[in-house]
């Protein structure tokens, strides 16, 4: 079987379609019960490459005190390279493997590519840079956690409009309180489609 390295948008989000609040703020998501299974490790030992917007970038630094604790993104992604979009002077965590670009992003993702060496590329958000990827055709898939959290309001999921035939739902799974929904994206969902197909097909005998 020849297994083909996707990029993919794994983020975690309210269940009314946020991924940040209107402070840009993620306290609200570290107040649900995620479980004993989290997987986000399994999900990041696939991952060769991955990038994130400034938004999300200062973020990090300040959650994680990395500037004051580098440590932390070693322990957290270890050698793996990031690229951080950004237009303005933002900090590097020292010794860290990050890579501060702007601009078209199919170009960086051809760079990142080539870094994650058959691995996936993983775009961490936030949305905006995620739509930049989608609108390219550069986006595979969609893993997205939901938590049980309305918002109101804040940083959308995905600020862009994709059509049912440009999704196909691929796997759903509940781990703690979130509800994990993975979509297959563009050229990909019509495989997805045909995935899902096959495994209710197969589920077919039980209820004859």
């Amino acid at each position: 079987m020849i297994v083909v390295a996707k990029t993919q948008y794994y983020t975690a989000a309210s269940v009314d379609g946020f991924i940040a609040d209107q402070d840009n703020s993620l306290d609200w998501l570290f107040e649900v019960d995620e479980g004993t299974d989290n997987p986000f490790g399994a999900f990041f030992s696939e991952v060769g490459a991955f990038a994130m917007g400034a938004t999300t970038y200062e973020w990090v630094l300040k959650n994680d005190n990395l500037m004051e604790e580098p440590g932390n993104w070693h322990d957290m992604y270890g050698d793996v390279p990031c690229w951080v979009f950004t237009h303005r002077d933002l900090p590097l965590v020292p010794a860290a493997n990050i890579f501060m670009v702007s601009g078209d992003v199919a170009r960086v993702h051809e760079a990142m590519l080539v870094a994650a060496r058959g691995k996936n590329v993983w775009l961490v958000g936030g949305g905006d840079l995620v739509g930049e990827f989608a609108d390219q055709g550069l986006l595979d898939e969609i893993i997205l956690g939901l938590a049980p959290v309305t918002l109101g309001a804040g940083a959308p999921v995905l600020p862009r409009r994709l059509s049912s035939q440009q999704l196909a739902l691929t796997g759903v799974s509940q781990m703690g309180q979130f509800a994990y929904l993975t979509y297959a994206v563009g050229a990909l969902a019509e495989f997805g489609r045909h995935k899902t197909a096959d495994a209710i097909a197969a589920l077919e005998p039980a209820y004859h």
